[in-house]
């Protein structure tokens, strides 16, 4: 089975993007799996072009995007992608979108098509810190988790995708100061835990993993 696996460049004043670290990291082959990676910039206008090239390249059963989540506190596949930009910063090319639409006229959102909740459990009885979440943010991983799904749908694309936040490494959270971080062993476990499950599960948990607000 061949999977496809995308990170981020640093952005924001950042030297360093857990998720370039981790494509880095991960092997070409994880037992019958087969691993191929890309780079992607963190910029709007380019992004979704290198993603679409990359699967044409690599045909991939499974397309798992990952980027950089200061905030979160643990490994967190999305659920779902919107179609909207709304940018609090500028990306690595000086864009700013605000309200505007990834796909003028596309559907208001995507869900993710791999089986999160089974993920979200095995990566904690793996001993890492996971959860669902249900939102990706309106920066420039949204755009390219939303401009996955939205290119499997236009061409009924036989790959499962879907989007996972990485929290800071520590390197980075030493600049942030209480700002939560974690390992790259782990970050790397826990993605190969991810493609793992979504290669041996067809439906996902029925289990909650929702929030009061």
């Amino acid at each position: 089975m061949k999977i496809l696996v995308t990170g981020f460049e640093p952005f924001g004043g950042e030297r360093l993007n857990p998720s370039q670290a981790a494509i880095d990291r991960l092997p070409a082959r994880l037992g019958g799996l087969r691993i191929a990676t890309q780079l992607l910039p963190a910029a709007y206008a380019p992004s979704l072009g290198l993603l679409r090239a990359a699967i044409a390249r690599e045909d991939p059963d499974i397309v798992l995007c990952t980027g950089e989540a200061g905030s979160r506190i643990d490994l967190t596949p999305e659920r779902v992608a919107i179609n909207v930009q709304d940018a609090r910063i500028r990306d690595n090319e000086g864009d700013q979108p605000i309200d505007v639409a990834v796909v003028p006229g596309g559907p208001a959102a995507y869900f993710t098509t791999l089986p999160i909740k089974a993920a979200v459990h095995a990566m904690r009885e793996a001993g890492l810190p996971a959860s669902v979440s249900n939102s990706a943010g309106t920066f420039v991983c949204n755009h390219v988790f939303y401009g996955l799904m939205h290119y499997a749908a236009m061409r009924k694309a036989r790959f499962r995708g879907g989007f996972m936040h990485l929290p800071y490494l520590p390197e980075q959270a030493a600049n942030h100061p209480k700002a939560p971080s974690m390992a790259l062993d782990c970050i790397v476990r826990g993605i190969e835990i991810v493609l793992t499950v979504s290669a041996e599960t067809g439906a996902d948990l029925v289990a909650a993993e929702g929030e009061t607000a």
